[in-house]
């Protein structure tokens, strides 16, 4: 007996855990509906997850994973518009109970998300823009009247919201409640449901009818745009209606990718979510679109968009590889050719490291070559040069391009690859082109900063050396001696110069040119003077350090009284990008649209250009020249 009455507790507490564990199972889904093809390669579908915003969709497409899935949730931020029908129809108690539904609704929506109320009967009114604060549309609900005229402009009235919702980022929905049919509407059924598509809305009807209404219309913008019909005898029933609505927001998923179908292929769409399941629909991609196919380039023949165009790129690619290893091919027989006639015409043995480094110049040199006679002679590439030779880099000016251009490719590539929107991916292409040309002019500025601090004490040891009865080169070759980079080395190239053959006032000109410093042309003119009229040149040298000691003292005195003004421009640059980062972290659907819509991408660059000209503006106000 004690045996059978411990097997029926077991089984007992066995039937407890089922009972506990098969609702929770029972409850699990996911649902798939809303595919849109219509704007190839775009694919759109809604997907309702009973596991909620906590687990994202993975999407495959004929069993595929799809690559650059974007998953928007529509839990907690989100622009709605609540469209009201206020015809003559709805008069009595289903319009109290529609308002103040609707004002439940609004009540209880999370915070991050914007609502708008629009009214349709004879016409289309639009009572609030959109807001996060419930009181704007709450106030607008509240002062809504019935409407004296006859009729309802149902399409019209979904047409107006859609375009409302076109503007916003993020999720889109448009809640409906309506009695009736359309009866006034200038745009058919058709229209509204393309114009839904288009600015990816999810619509969700209501309506309030009896038995012999027709839900056709309303049943089919649901299915068409991702939404979800709901249909009640009783008005008394729309608050419960409001709060499935919003229960269904909370476990929705709008997902879009770029499908590798092609048109008229047949697809199998799956969406699993961890814990909640999966599920699969299957469409065609339509031969013909609804969306708009960017217009093919002028430039680019008719065939080339055809079969020829990929057999065309390949050649050309082809070409490109081939032309590459003969070039390499080339550079190495020239090394090659070089190694085994150096016994022969008395080259100095080198080692390996330095054989290897010369194979590589050698493998490079074709082309630099072509690289220096295609751009040395621009402005630009003698900018350039002068730059490094002021940071005193030791690299061509050809070697440098390259490692710009390389930089460029790397950080696009990057940006590319982890899935960034075009406009990103340039702005990666700049920043990776400036990050070795931001390196050397900051090099290139400490350098001249050097160089200018120790100009006076450099002048008056030439002075001194001058004085105690040496030439004008041994003063020089004292400066070398004692004194510190980057002087040192400037006078060191100097002496270099002249001990081969260039005349010393050529190689101090050059040298001031090199340096960049004005108080030095400022002492090399009256060092050329002096030498061309006579007299004495320690004297001048101790006048013309004395005055560039003055200068730089007024210069940094200057700067000083400056600090606040730059400090300020340097404040005012810098917050916005603060302020943006910050947003950004705190809530990323705020700041959504000023990164994913073309009038954000806009108004960054018109504040951009706005910024540089206003820094350029306070450089000038702030800055001295003397």
């Amino acid at each position: 007996m004690r045996h059978l009455t411990r097997k029926l507790r077991l089984g007992l507490a066995g039937l407890a855990v089922l009972a506990l564990v098969l609702p929770a199972t029972a409850a699990a889904s996911v649902s798939l509906t809303g595919i849109d093809a219509s704007h190839y390669p775009t694919v759109r579908a809604t997907v309702i997850s009973s596991a909620g915003p906590r687990y994202t969709p993975v999407v495959t497409e004929n069993g595929t994973p799809v690559t650059g899935l974007q998953a928007i949730n529509l839990a907690s931020s989100k622009s709605v518009v609540l469209a009201i029908d206020r015809s003559q129809s709805m008069q009595g108690k289903s319009f109290k109970d529609a308002i103040a539904a609707a004002r439940s609704f609004v009540a209880q929506k999370p915070a991050n998300d914007d609502i708008a109320v629009v009214a349709l009967a004879s016409g289309v009114l639009q009572l609030s823009r959109f807001s996060q604060n419930a009181s704007d549309a709450d106030s607008a609900l509240a002062g809504l009247t019935i409407d004296s005229h006859q009729g309802t402009a149902l399409y019209d009235g979904i047409d107006s919201a859609v375009n409302m919702l076109g503007g916003q980022a993020g999720g889109k929905v448009l809640i409906l409640l309506t009695d009736g049919t359309d009866t006034t509407s200038k745009h058919t059924l058709d229209e509204a449901v393309k114009d839904a598509r288009d600015h990816d809305v999810l619509v969700y009807p209501i309506a309030i009818a009896g038995p012999s209404y027709d839900p056709t219309a309303l049943e089919t913008i649901a299915h068409e745009t991702g939404g979800t019909f709901y249909r009640t005898s009783s008005s008394g029933a729309l608050t419960d209606v409001y709060s499935s609505i919003a229960d269904a927001l909370r476990n929705t998923w709008r997902v879009e990718y770029l499908t590798a179908a092609r048109p008229g292929d047949h697809v199998s769409l799956q969406a699993t979510v961890p814990g909640a399941g999966s599920a699969t629909e299957s469409t065609t991609i339509p031969l013909s679109f609804g969306g708009t196919l960017p217009a093919p380039s002028k430039l680019v023949p008719d065939a080339a968009y055809g079969p020829s165009g990929p057999i065309a790129i390949g050649l050309a690619v082809g070409a490109l590889i081939l032309i590459a290893l003969v070039m390499l091919i080339a550079a190495y027989r020239g090394s090659w050719v070089k190694t085994r006639i150096a016994a022969h015409v008395g080259d100095t043995k080198t080692n390996a490291k330095q054989k290897r480094k010369n194979q590589r110049h050698a493998a490079l040199s074709s082309i630099f070559t072509f690289t220096e006679r295609t751009l040395g002679n621009m402005k630009q590439w003698r900018a350039i040069h002068r730059m490094l030779e002021r940071a005193d880099v030791p690299l061509r000016t050809v070697e440098f391009f390259w490692i710009m251009l390389g930089s460029a490719v790397g950080l696009g590539l990057v940006a590319a690859i982890s899935g960034q929107s075009a406009f990103v991916v340039l702005l990666a292409l700049l920043g990776g082109c400036l990050i070795p040309l931001g390196y050397v002019w900051f090099k290139m500025r400490r350098r001249l900063r050097a160089f200018e601090d120790q100009l006076p004490d450099l002048l008056v040891t030439i002075a001194a050396s001058l004085k105690a009865g040496h030439s004008f080169k041994q003063g020089l070759q004292a400066v070398v001696e004692e004194g510190q980079p980057p002087a040192s080395q400037e006078f060191k190239r100097v002496l270099t110069e002249t001990a081969l053959g260039r005349p010393m006032d050529e190689a101090l000109a050059e040298m001031a040119d090199r340096s960049g410093s004005k108080n030095f042309e400022f002492a090399i003119t009256a060092v050329t003077i002096q030498r061309q009229i006579g007299g004495s040149l320690a004297g001048l040298f101790d006048m013309v350090a004395d005055t560039v000691r003055q200068r730089q003292q007024f210069a940094r005195k200057i700067r000083g009284l400056t600090a606040m003004g730059r400090m300020s421009s340097y404040t005012l640059m810098g917050v916005p990008f603060f302020i943006a980062a910050m947003v950004t972290l705190i809530n990323p659907g705020y700041m959504s649209p000023l990164y994913h819509t073309h009038a954000g991408h806009l108004m960054m660059t018109i504040g951009l250009v706005m910024m540089v000209i206003g820094s350029i503006i306070l450089k000038k106000i702030v800055s001295f020249k003397g």
